[in-house]
């Protein structure tokens, strides 16, 4: 009997953990007087030691957009906090298993707050967009009266969840279980642990003891649960405590004030111990607190509570420089029995909607800034490359990476010109000295060359036909009726630049009119024989001059001046500076130094009398002016050349 008596009084301590209307909790002194506590799992003076700890990480790589399941809270839950690793375009939801959306559900994000579910609250918390690097999470410190279902609202690559909750052990009885156990059900009944906890390979699920950091195993604890509100019939106490006096009773004196001033409360019956006579209030120790009433919650002030804008909260600004944007999210939402609901804007409409976007600027851009001019061209004729400086600059002046300016609206630094065509031209040297032949016809020879007028590597037309003469005839006097000697032409030389030896056949001969006749060399002995061999000298190994042909000249009269390209080029035909200076052919010259001589045509004369008013409108471009007022446009053509061909 005593033991049976021990456990009456056990499961009366229960009541110390059962939650105080509106959700708070209830010390174990609030009933007996005691000064236990309720441990971290929701036990009445219990220890932690039959705490487990479920912890672990969802690191799944998702593909679709949407919802995704990343872990069951279970019935019974304590100290639950479930982080977002670190900040995502993601989301977190809640949802019951009864398919009610707690936090964010039906695609709609609610702020950051409290929200009640599973018979406890949730704090949800979303740090600052813009200045915060941290992540989403719930909070909340149970139990929970139910299972729950956590989600991502998956938008873009899953940065890592961590999940956490302290859950009783095995054949330990939550107060939620004793709360709710139906008449008739054993005390020793386990908690069901959470289904599905684990994420493949990638997620790391572990549950420990609260106190040790051990694997938690079972404890054989029994925890005093909330006594039920009658006893079967065949259930009697081997020992009933001592009967209380008849002459005081338990009775309702009023009624808790409501939870909420609107959008359905709840309340519950105030029970005081009072004479049964006299109604007279006495000490509750004067009653049999068995037969105290359980008080039972009531609804209260269940009209709705007035719609309101949810403002939330601003996004980044589309710019990290100079004016951007920034949106945020607006809803009509009503309170109705502790959940926010999404309604329809109209319910809203007495109020004044809040902005959605507004501009930022977070800082004042950099701008671009072109230092120097174009270079010259980097070829003289073809296509080549100019440049230019271009700097990025702060707003202070200060010269800063290129990274902080807009690279979209970089100026060019780097583009091509045009020089057009480059052009070969004929490169000649000077006429030989001498003529081929003492005496009758001979030839005199120089050097004709085909060349760019400028060094470049484009492929280039060649210099044409009109390849200039590298012979020219010449005539030292005739040679009929002298005896002398003959030499014949001159062998090649020996080497094809620098110091070389030539010979060549030399006989006497008299010469007649159109023939000669060979003689003996003795006939010519009283005069010097010419060499029948001698050194020779093509060209120098190092370098001769070679200049183009003269150009047009620049005048026609008065005095103009024509040019040519003058090259000092070595035996391989590549640029050299060995040439003698003083022999460098001119590289320009006066041309037409005559007086320009004005042709009249006696037929050019002004038809009308004002034909000043045509020369100074600029019309004798015109074929019809230019022929009746000839001599006014004559004049002014004379005076400013190239006048007819501007307009």
């Amino acid at each position: 009997m005593f033991v049976s008596y021990l456990i009456l009084t056990l499961l009366c301590f229960q009541t110390a953990m059962v939650a105080r209307p509106g959700g708070e909790s209830i010390g174990c002194d609030d009933y007996l007087g005691s000064d236990k506590v309720i441990d971290k799992c929701g036990i009445c003076g219990g220890d932690n030691t039959a705490c487990k700890v479920v912890s672990g990480v969802f690191k799944h790589t998702l593909t679709n957009l949407g919802y995704h399941k990343i872990v069951e809270i279970p019935e019974g839950a304590t100290k639950i906090n479930i982080t977002e690793m670190s900040k995502s375009n993601n989301y977190l939801a809640l949802r019951s298993r009864s398919g009610r959306s707690i936090i964010n559900g039906n695609w709609a994000i609610d702020r950051p707050g409290r929200y009640e579910g599973g018979g406890t609250m949730f704090t949800y918390r979303r740090p600052n967009e813009i200045s915060s690097t941290a992540g989403e999470s719930f909070l909340a410190d149970g139990p929970t009266n139910e299972v729950l279902d956590v989600y991502m609202i998956h938008q873009q690559p899953n940065p890592g969840i961590h999940y956490e909750y302290i859950i009783p052990g095995d054949n330990v009885i939550s107060p939620q279980l004793l709360a709710h156990r139906r008449p008739g059900e054993p005390l020793n009944g386990q908690l069901g642990m959470p289904e599905g906890t684990s994420h493949e390979s990638e997620d790391l699920h572990r549950e420990t003891d609260i106190l040790t950091g051990q694997s938690a195993g079972t404890f054989p604890v029994i925890q005093p649960g909330r006594f039920p509100s009658h006893q079967p019939e065949n259930q009697v106490p081997a020992m009933q405590p001592p009967r209380q006096n008849r002459e005081y009773n338990w009775k309702q004196v009023g009624k808790t004030e409501c939870t909420t001033t609107c959008g359905k409360g709840s309340q519950y019956p105030i029970f005081h111990c009072v004479n049964r006579i006299t109604h007279e209030e006495v000490p509750e120790g004067y009653c049999d607190s068995s037969t105290k009433p359980i008080p039972e919650e009531e609804a209260c002030n269940l009209f709705p509570c007035p719609a309101f804008w949810d403002i939330g909260e601003w996004s980044e600004c589309s710019k990290t420089c100079g004016l951007g944007m920034q949106h945020r999210q607006i809803l009509c939402r009503q309170i109705y029995a502790n959940r926010t609901l999404t309604v329809q804007q109209y319910r809203c409409q007495h109020l004044e909607k809040p902005d959605t976007t507004s501009t930022c600027q977070l800082k004042i851009c950099s701008e671009w800034q072109i230092r120097t001019e174009w270079t010259s061209c980097s070829v003289p004729c073809g296509v080549g490359q100019r440049t230019r400086d271009v700097k990025c600059v702060s707003n202070l002046g200060d010269v800063v990476d290129d990274e902080e300016c807009n690279m979209k609206l970089r100026p060019n630094d780097i583009e091509n010109c045009d020089m057009g065509p480059c052009a070969k031209s004929w490169f000649l040297t000077e006429w030989s000295d001498r003529c081929s032949a003492e005496c009758g016809d001979g030839i005199r020879t120089r050097s004709v060359l085909c060349m760019t007028n400028h060094v470049s590597s484009l492929p280039l037309e060649g210099c044409g036909n009109n390849r200039p003469a590298e012979t020219t005839p010449c005539n030292n006097g005739p040679c009929a009726g002298r005896v002398e000697w003959f030499a014949g032409g001159w062998t090649q030389c020996s080497t094809e630049c620098g110091s070389g030896t030539q010979q060549r056949e030399v006989i006497c001969v008299r010469k007649t009119e159109g023939n000669f006749e060979v003689l003996s060399p003795y006939e010519c002995s009283y005069l010097e024989k010419p060499p029948s061999q001698q050194s020779c000298y093509l060209k120098p190994c190092g370098s001769k001059w070679f200049h183009t042909e003269w150009s047009t000249c620049s005048k026609s009269c008065e005095g103009g001046f024509r040019l040519r390209e003058v090259r000092c080029l070595s035996d391989d035909m590549a640029a050299s500076s060995q040439c003698d200076p003083q022999l460098k052919p001119e590289e320009k010259e006066p041309c037409n130094t005559q007086d320009c001589v004005p042709e009249i045509d006696e037929n050019c004369k002004d038809k009308y009398y004002n034909c000043n008013v045509v020369v100074q409108a600029r019309l004798c471009v015109y074929t019809y002016y230019k022929s009746a007022c000839c001599a006014s446009c004559s004049r002014v053509a004379n005076r400013q050349p190239g006048f007819l061909g501007r307009r």
